[in-house]
């Protein structure tokens, strides 16, 4: 998976909404969103409640190859049985409540093989729904977390996608968390390789930072007055496609199928 990163390759950017599934005006958000060309990419939640309207919109509007896995250990109901019982991912009432901290390097035995039975669960879903992931990230970043990031990479070697690397393009990253962030991602380029060089938010493309090689930018699309599109991550009523054009301009969208 790792090609040598060519001149066309290095013009080109992801442009990647997560939570597709997370309701259904969200999943109308983001269709518009794929529609107007703003974002390349969306990343579906299979645990949701609108999990089945999106997967029906994919299928419906030729987005297959476009939908990635964003892997959920956070927020609503696992759909393994065994993760319910895990008080490092949920809640006595079998809820997602993550407690693992952020400094772990290993998880206990079967908290990893009840986490490796959630990720089979969740891609599963998208699979048996006809549509199969094109690549993984996860919900609040958890794939960033040492003991996930292995899992989630092995994993995802095994159905041939790759996993988005974690953020590491901004100003707000501080030499121990850099170091980090460099770690990590060479372990999962190592484990499965990657097809973004760089990774980073809408606002470190406004505070101007401009990523080399292959770019994801990891959006939340918010619907603005006429039709226009801003981000969680921006300032209330800032442009996102504005944004790219002038931050990115001749950068092609593409999803990761495409790379």
């Amino acid at each position: 998976m790792n090609r040598p990163l060519t001149a066309a390759r290095a013009h080109r950017v992801i442009v990647n909404a997560d939570d597709f599934g997370l309701d259904l005006d969200y999943n109308q958000l983001t269709l518009r969103a794929f529609k107007q060309g703003v974002i390349s990419s969306a990343t579906l939640m299979a645990n949701m409640p609108a999990f089945n309207d999106a997967c029906e919109l994919t299928l419906q509007h030729g987005l297959l190859g476009r939908i990635g896995l964003h892997f959920n250990l956070t927020y609503g109901a696992p759909l393994s049985p065994a993760m319910r019982h895990q008080p490092l991912f949920c809640d006595p009432q079998g809820q997602f409540d993550l407690n693992l901290r952020r400094s772990a390097l290993r998880l206990p035995a079967a908290a990893a093989e009840a986490l490796r039975e959630e990720l089979q669960a969740q891609w599963q879903r998208c699979v048996d729904q006809g549509v199969r992931p094109s690549h993984i990230d996860s919900h609040q970043h958890v794939h960033n977390l040492w003991p996930v990031a292995a899992i989630v990479a092995r994993f995802a070697a095994q159905q041939g996608v790759p996993v988005r690397l974690a953020r590491n393009v901004g100003g707000n990253i501080g030499p121990l968390k850099r170091l980090f962030k460099s770690a990590l991602n060479r372990r999962i380029r190592w484990l499965c390789g990657a097809g973004a060089q760089s990774v980073c938010t809408p606002r470190d493309l406004l505070e101007g930072f401009r990523p080399p090689g292959v770019i994801e930018v990891v959006a939340h699309p918010t619907q603005l007055a006429e039709g226009d599109f801003g981000d969680d991550y921006l300032p209330a009523q800032q442009s996102l496609e504005q944004l790219l054009q002038q931050a990115l301009p001749g950068y092609q969208r593409i999803a990761y199928s495409e790379l």
